[in-house]
């Protein structure tokens, strides 16, 4: 076996595709699309390089055969709950086989201890946490939703006997609305909560995106000020992300709750990108972009993709999710606009939001899982803590 360091055009390429060997049998699993794996490792489109740097390598067999691959990071802004300096490993594939997944680790344990690492977490992204990052390790049978990766069942086998332990599990919930209204009591909740304090809920259809952006940000900033290694969004970053997300947004499914139009929580959805992507082959180009315009027009996705719920600190435990869910219902449901809800993942570590997520009717579905390593084997194990549910007001 031969490790070889990722740096010629052929060598990414081969990088890139060699998830395609480790799942040409597998129905399920959809293709991250190469555009967005090529940013990861861009200097000039990741700003994680501001403050980190990223190694790939590529691990080849007999004749030059490819069997593995896997990439390894050091971010100064990657944040320990633990204080000491953790790195981290992701894009791990691999052929079953524990000698080659040796090696492909042994490589990025160096290299992060060469940088003064004392652990490794993964398999992680060198960005946000909303791409590539997790170990699946729960419900192997269905396609994985746009960024997040499907992983053969061996993966965990191999990277436990390296030695990780799951830090966290990432828990991924599911609602179908297809003919699945909310419960009575929840409507009941929602319009009693509604008239108590003279809530409003709609939708963004009528806003512009400048008008979208500066209440996603005020909630968005709000709802998590305070908490453990929270930095506020500023205008132009929260500007950037719905101005991103304009071509596959349906305003009717991005909802936001009002107090004398006070922007008090919300609950941000998109079509499941990853029913479209499906039909580009892993490759948004020219070809890839008219495909994915066809489909997006032609042939609508029929699950709903949640991406964030927040409710500001001072509205939170007063019931403001289920006036959110009691809109839903009557639109979403109702108007027989999607069949499913599939919401993005939520740590263990975060069981105020896990009990919200089935306050209103969603269930696990699958799990994925950040595992840790620590690289002095007498330093006790220790699960991500769970997070402040009281956070203090700035």
């Amino acid at each position: 076996m031969e490790l070889i360091e990722v740096k010629e055009r052929k060598q990414i390429k081969e990088w890139i595709d060699f998830p395609r060997i480790i799942h040409k049998n597998d129905k399920n699993w959809i293709p991250a699309l190469r555009q967005d794996v090529e940013k990861v490792f861009d200097p000039k489109r990741n700003k994680s390089f501001e403050h980190g740097e990223a190694i790939r390598w590529l691990l080849t067999g007999p004749g030059g055969r490819v069997i593995g691959r896997i990439a390894a990071f050091v971010n100064e802004k990657y944040p320990n709950p633990l204080n000491y300096p953790v790195g981290g490993m992701g894009f791990f594939d691999c052929i079953n086989d524990q000698k080659a997944a040796n090696i492909l680790l042994d490589a990025a344990k160096k290299w992060l201890l060469d940088r003064g690492m004392e652990g490794m977490d993964g398999p992680i992204n060198f960005g946000e946490k909303n791409m590539f990052w997790g170990l699946l390790i729960e419900n192997f049978k269905e396609a994985n939703t746009y960024g997040m990766d499907l992983h053969p069942p061996y993966y965990r086998t191999l990277l436990e006997n390296y030695g990780f332990r799951i830090f966290y599990e990432q828990h991924i919930l599911k609602r179908p609305v297809k003919n699945t209204p909310a419960t009575p009591e929840q409507m009941r909740l929602g319009e009693l909560v509604m008239k108590r304090y003279g809530i409003e809920v709609r939708d963004v259809r009528g806003l512009s995106i400048r008008e979208i952006a500066e209440q996603f940000m005020h909630v968005y900033n709000d709802a998590w000020g305070g908490m453990p290694g929270f930095k506020k969004m500023k205008p132009g970053a929260g500007y950037k992300i719905i101005k991103s997300m304009k071509a596959v947004m349906d305003p009717r499914v991005v909802i936001f709750a009002y107090h004398d139009n006070e922007p008090i929580g919300f609950f941000v959805s998109i079509p499941e990108l990853n029913q479209i992507f499906k039909h580009v082959n892993g490759n948004l180009n020219a070809w890839g972009k008219i495909k994915f315009l066809y489909y997006k027009t032609f042939h609508k996705p029929k699950i709903l993709y949640g991406l964030v719920f927040g409710v500001v600190r001072k509205w939170q435990r007063k019931g403001v999710e289920m006036a959110i869910a009691k809109f839903g219902s009557e639109t979403i449901v109702d108007e027989k606009l999607y069949d499913e809800l599939v919401m993005t993942w939520i740590g263990d570590f975060n069981p105020k939001m896990l009990t919200i997520g089935a306050k209103v009717g969603a269930k696990i579905s699958r799990k994925y899982a950040t595992l840790r390593l620590n690289f002095d084997p007498q330093r006790v194990f220790e699960r991500h803590p769970v997070v402040n549910l009281d956070p203090k007001e700035d």
